[in-house]
């Protein structure tokens, strides 16, 4: 009996221990202590005008536009989707053909496996490269994270999104929270402009930030070597709501799009004039015993816009001797 008590002071003593250290240690710098429940709006911003973007920039079949949205609230040991990693086979889907299900599917796993999900929200589609869509979302102290993908149509693989971005500050949460957009390439199409046809990329290549120099093609529908860095191409804006949400009728009820009245400044993006290489030279042409002439031509590849180089001459010409005189 006496071992068996001697045993439990010393077992009382390691716990206190053990329970004095975990109370020092530091909280993590992602660690949510605000309220329980945030709600958020989400209005996502299309910025894509073909004065930003003129290069091959889609005007039919199909015209340049926005695939719906879709996001998730979640902590931080999820990832919809992550730059330089490989892509979901349901991120694969939604970034090339904007199909949803698998990836839906994919955040319905990971939510019931490791509980890393709180909750899924979209937004409708926008018919044209500037709009509006909103939506409502909810976050939770233990699931304060949002991650969201919209599809960039028409494009190989190409979307704007936002990964693992945090709506709590510690012990408060966000009031608002705006962020420029940039395109990202899913890797899993090797396609360079708005209209390739399917080409997969074998094997699967990561998910990339596309730039106005990478791809470093001159055939790259965002390849604009004079410019530092890409325009922005779209814009999310957060916003803390009062109230909480309490069925996902709430949030379909409170889904909008708008039109393409966006009130923004519209940068114009200068496109250089791009011409094809020189034809072969033609036959000399001129009179026998004196000097003839002949001449070669190039056609233009792109036009150039908003003050881009303008092009350069097509035709040139320089003297040569006749042939074949009798």
């Amino acid at each position: 009996m006496a071992l068996l008590c001697a045993c439990y002071k010393v077992f009382l003593t390691v716990l206190s221990i053990i329970v004095g250290y975990s109370s020092c240690l530091p909280l993590s710098e992602d660690m949510c202590t605000a309220e329980e429940i945030a709600k958020y709006s989400i209005v996502f911003t299309g910025k894509w005008s073909q004065s930003s973007f003129p290069k091959q920039y889609p005007l039919y079949r199909p015209p340049a536009q926005w695939s719906s949205l879709l996001g998730v609230s979640h902590s931080s040991d999820y990832h919809m989707w992550k730059r330089n990693k490989h892509a979901s086979n349901g991120v694969r889907d939604f970034a090339e053909k904007g199909e949803a299900w698998a990836l839906m599917k994919e955040i319905e796993a990971a939510g019931e496996r490791i509980q890393s999900v709180h909750g899924i929200f979209s937004s409708p589609s926008i018919s044209s490269g500037t709009g509006q869509t909103s939506t409502e979302l909810e976050a939770h102290s233990r699931h304060p994270f949002v991650s969201f993908m919209v599809r960039i149509v028409p494009s190989p693989d190409w979307f704007v999104g936002v990964d693992t971005l945090n709506l709590c500050d510690g012990k408060e949460w966000k009031k608002s929270v705006s962020l420029d957009l940039h395109p990202y390439d899913a890797g899993t199409d090797s396609g360079f402009t708005f209209s390739s046809p399917n080409y997969a990329t074998i094997p699967q290549d990561t998910v990339t930030a596309i730039t106005s120099s990478l791809p470093n093609h001159p055939a790259n529908s965002f390849f604009y070597p004079r410019l530092k860095s890409l325009p922005p191409i779209a814009k999310v804006t957060f916003k803390k709501l009062k109230g909480k949400i309490t069925s996902f009728l709430d949030i379909a009820s409170n889904v909008t799009t708008t039109g393409n009245e966006i009130e923004d400044n519209v940068s114009e993006t200068p496109l250089d004039c791009e011409v094809s290489t020189w034809s072969p030279w033609g036959l000399c042409k001129g009179s026998c015993g004196s000097t003839g002439l002949k001449n070669r031509t190039r056609y233009i590849r792109l036009k150039p816009a908003n003050n881009g180089t303008a092009c350069p001459s097509l035709s040139e010409e320089k003297q040569c001797e006749p042939e074949n005189c009798v």
